[in-house]
């Protein structure tokens, strides 16, 4: 009698009935970890949108890096008209710096301190404390002899796109003072030139490879097994 030939997978032989092609053994393996993949879909997906959100959080600081490297003259701030403010470009002007309305400030990592002074402007139809200069005051500078410049370069911004480093700004002026800072006032960030912000192209180049290395690794994850 020929006896029918043995599959090498189930261990059943051919032409057998269904019940005989089912190996006990297979029965009791344990089902595919879905609860961690699952997990683990989700922390990649996570990921890949708080890199997006950083990009976009960090896309004005890694744009001024391009900026015109020559400082832009504005001439003096206290009497400059609006329409020659642009934002996100690296200006130069002279200006008389108040005590009055400023704010005392520092960075961790930072040596020194910053100081967030108003420009008196003089310009009829505007707000009298629409441009502030955020100046920054070397290590054991901050004392009575200490003067504010008169005449500063940097980058130009409005409080609202001001970026990470400086969100928040306004909201401690207005703690500090009780004075509410106008809306769309201008920032000027002094001493920094656009190649001071190579670091956020830096980061911007990371958090994209991040978002597209998770964007990745989670197709992976979901695609489905061809048999």
């Amino acid at each position: 009698m020929i006896e029918a030939p043995t599959n090498p997978l189930t261990g059943s032989r051919e032409g057998s009935s269904d019940k005989e092609e089912v190996d006990p053994e297979l029965l009791g393996l344990p089902d595919p970890p879905k609860r961690d993949r699952t997990m683990t879909v989700g922390l990649l997906v996570f990921t890949a949108l708080a890199s997006l959100a950083m990009v976009l959080a960090l896309r004005r600081d890694a744009a001024y890096a391009f900026a015109e490297p020559h400082a832009r003259d504005l001439g003096d701030l206290n009497t400059a008209s609006p329409d020659a403010f642009v934002e996100n470009q690296y200006v130069r002007g002279q200006a008389m710096l108040g005590a009055a309305g400023a704010i005392r400030y520092e960075r961790p990592l930072v040596e020194g301190s910053f100081r967030l002074m108003p420009v008196t402007r003089a310009v009829p139809g505007g707000p009298a404390e629409d441009v502030w200069v955020e100046v920054r005051v070397p290590p054991r500078g901050e004392n009575i002899r200490w003067v504010p410049p008169s005449e500063v370069s940097g980058r130009l911004v409005r409080f609202d796109t001001a970026g990470p480093r400086h969100r928040g700004l306004a909201g401690a002026v207005k703690d500090a003072t009780g004075k509410e800072v106008p809306k769309g006032s201008w920032l000027l960030v002094d001493r920094s030139a656009p190649s001071d912000a190579r670091w956020a192209v830096v980061l911007v180049g990371l958090f994209v490879g991040f978002a597209a290395w998770n964007a990745f690794a989670t197709a992976k994850l979901l695609r489905k097994v061809k048999a």
